[in-house]
C-alpha cells in the first residue's frame, strides 16, 4: 500500500451553454451546411430540405431562423462574402513584390467572382426579392465586404511601390475584367478562353508598369 493517499481531483463542473448561446451554435451549423449544399448542388439544386439534413437539424429549425429560402440564401451569401474578405485581405498583406501583387490580386479576384455564391448574389439583386428589407440587401453586403479587401489590395499596391492614382486604376480594371467575363459565363462559359485572357492580361500589366519605370519584380525596401 503505498504511503501517500491518492488525491482525487475534484470533478469540474460543466456549465450549461445559455440559450442564445445555443441559438446561434444552431445558425452557425445551418449555415455551414447551407454553404456546403450550395456549393456541391448549385443554386438550381439549393433546397432547404437538403440544408436541414446537412446540418443535423430539423426542417423546423431551419426555418425558425430562416423563415424563407431567400432568406437563407441571402444569410449564406453573407456569411462567404465575409470569409472571402478575411481571406482577400490576409493575401494582401503577404505581398512581397510587384508581380505578386498582380498575381495575387488577380487570383483572389477570380476565386469570389467566379464563385457561385457571385452569381446567386446577381440573381437575388437583379430579380428584387429583397428589395423591401431595410438592412442586409445584397448590395449592401457586397459594398461592406468588399471595399475593405479592395482597400487593402491598394495599400498593397502602394507598398511595393506602385504609385497611388496607378494602384487605384490596376484595382478597378483588374476588379473589373474578372468581373465581368464571370457574369459572360451565364451565356457563354469557356474556361480555358478565361485562362488565356487573364494570363493576357497580366501580360499587359507587366508591359505597362515597365514603360512606367516600375520594376516589376520589385520588392519593398
Amino acid at each position: 500500500m503505498s504511503a501517500h493517499p491518492k488525491i482525487i481531483e475534484p470533478r469540474k463542473q460543466r456549465i450549461p451553454r445559455t440559450q442564445a448561446e445555443r441559438t446561434e451554435k444552431t445558425r452557425g451549423k445551418i449555415l455551414d451546411a447551407a454553404v456546403n449544399v450550395l456549393t456541391v448542388k448549385g443554386y438550381a439544386g439549393f433546397r432547404t430540405a437538403d440544408v436541414a439534413v446537412t446540418a443535423g437539424v430539423s426542417r423546423g429549425a431551419v426555418t425558425h431562423h430562416f423563415p424563407a429560402r431567400d432568406n437563407l440564401l441571402l444569410a449564406v451569401v453573407e456569411e462567404v462574402f465575409r470569409r472571402a474578405g478575411e481571406t482577400g485581405r490576409a493575401r494582401a498583406c503577404n505581398v512581397l513584390s510587384v508581380d505578386g501583387a498582380v498575381a495575387a490580386l488577380l487570383s483572389d479576384s477570380q476565386d469570389f467572382f467566379f464563385s457561385e455564391l457571385f452569381l446567386v448574389a446577381i440573381d437575388l439583386a437583379i430579380q428584387g426579392r429583397l428589395a423591401n428589407s431595410p438592412v442586409n440587401t445584397v448590395g449592401s453586403i457586397s459594398a461592406h465586404s468588399r471595399l475593405p479587401v479592395e482597400a487593402s489590395w491598394l495599400r498593397a499596391l502602394i507598398s511595393v511601390g506602385v504609385p497611388e492614382t496607378l494602384a487605384e486604376d490596376l484595382l478597378w480594371l483588374t476588379n473589373s475584367l474578372v468581373r465581368g467575363l464571370a457574369v459572360r459565363r451565364l451565356w457563354q462559359d469557356e474556361p480555358s478562353r478565361h485562362q488565356r485572357l487573364f494570363q493576357l492580361w497580366r501580360q499587359m500589366v507587366t508591359a505597362y508598369l515597365s514603360e512606367q519605370n516600375i520594376f516589376f519584380s520589385r520588392s519593398p525596401t
